[in-house]
């Protein structure tokens, strides 16, 4: 759709300028001097206000004679890592056991300065560091089930005990011989047309689905490992897995509900305001007020709101369809924009 409200041109307009993050799939802005489209994010000259236009989709810009900017790649990345990354996931995933050097990875006709980049800036961690958390994240399940400490080490590439047990005590939290019973939370990324999620999971369920860019992302971190008495490594288990798949169909319109098990740790209050959250109807939208009085608690109002806030499972939990007594849109982590498409997504597929 073309963007055609002038206080909504202008905020997409400040967004582009300032390149912001949340912006990503929001919209896509067409340049008419040049004849290209772009993501919020372009590190291209900006092109002034009134040589732009805007619009939902980047099929809306190709439908109307705009073609990729080179720079951005708003096809690819308004959505999902660059094809060289993602081969470089696979290759990780393929071979868990293995330690992926750069010859290898150019043997496969992939930049090991792609990938570092991409790393650096969409996870905060280098390639090889999210290499050695999947390659002790499958150490981890075998020594679950019973297997060799000495001979996990070697099957996982390590040269010596004293290397994997330093690794394996540094990102796990314990040594490999004490690690039995101890809780771990994996970390995964996946693509939405709203820009990247970050998704964690437990042996119990998903625990986080977050923006990649949501404020304070790093103190729900810091939070859920204090309260799960656990370390975040990079991984992957069914429930990732399952909540991937889900979410893909939700945002294709083809899910109103969700079935993955999630595991979520707060007070009890938290928790009946989150079950209560989980309660609002697809396509519908309720308030903090009405929330309260669900739970039986009509005059803890504000305390609903912040439990709100304390969500760390969004869209699954869907807090974005609480919106305020006015029918104003108001305080959602990954952003008010993300919120108000959510929301019409939501009531475009209700039917």
């Amino acid at each position: 759709m073309l963007i055609t409200d002038h206080d909504k041109i202008e905020t997409y307009y400040q967004a582009l300028l300032d390149r912001e993050q949340r912006f990503v799939g929001i919209f896509f802005v067409g340049v008419k001097t040049t004849g290209v489209f772009c993501i919020a994010t372009c590190r291209a000259r900006k092109p002034k206000l009134k040589n732009v236009v805007f619009y939902t989709s980047f099929k809306e810009a190709l439908d109307n004679g705009y073609r990729p900017c080179k720079i951005c790649k708003p096809t690819e990345n308004a959505n999902q890592a660059p094809e060289q990354v993602e081969n470089a996931i696979t290759l990780v995933k393929e071979n868990p056991k293995e330690k992926l050097t750069d010859v290898q990875l150019r043997q496969k006709g992939i930049s090991p300065e792609v990938v570092r980049r991409w790393f650096k800036k969409n996870y905060g961690i280098t390639f090889q560091a999210y290499q050695r958390m999947y390659r002790i994240n499958n150490a981890f399940q075998e020594l679950k089930k019973g297997k060799n400490a000495t001979h996990t080490a070697f099957d996982t590439g390590y040269e010596s005990l004293s290397g994997f047990g330093y690794t394996f005590k540094k990102l796990v939290g314990k040594s490999p011989k004490h690690s039995k019973n101890k809780n771990i939370i994996l970390i995964n990324r996946l693509t939405t047309p709203l820009g990247p999620m970050f998704v964690c999971a437990t042996d119990n369920g998903i625990c986080l689905l977050e923006f990649v860019d949501r404020r304070k992302l790093e103190t729900e971190f810091k939070d859920l490992q204090k309260l799960l008495k656990a370390n975040i490594i990079s991984g992957e288990n069914e429930h990732i897995k399952q909540a991937k798949k889900e979410i893909e169909e939700y945002f294709k319109g083809a899910r109103k509900t969700f079935q993955v098990t999630l595991d979520t740790p707060g007070t009890a209050f938290q928790n009946s305001v989150w079950n209560c959250l989980q309660d609002i109807a697809y396509g519908t939208t309720t308030t903090y007020q009405k929330q309260a009085e669900k739970i039986n608690n009509p005059k803890a109002i504000r305390a609903v709101a912040s439990a709100n806030g304390h969500n760390r499972i969004s869209i699954i939990i869907p807090c974005h369809r609480v919106i305020g007594k006015d029918g104003k849109m108001i305080g959602y982590g990954g952003g008010i924009e993300r919120k108000k498409w959510l929301i019409q997504h939501e009531e475009n597929n209700n039917t």
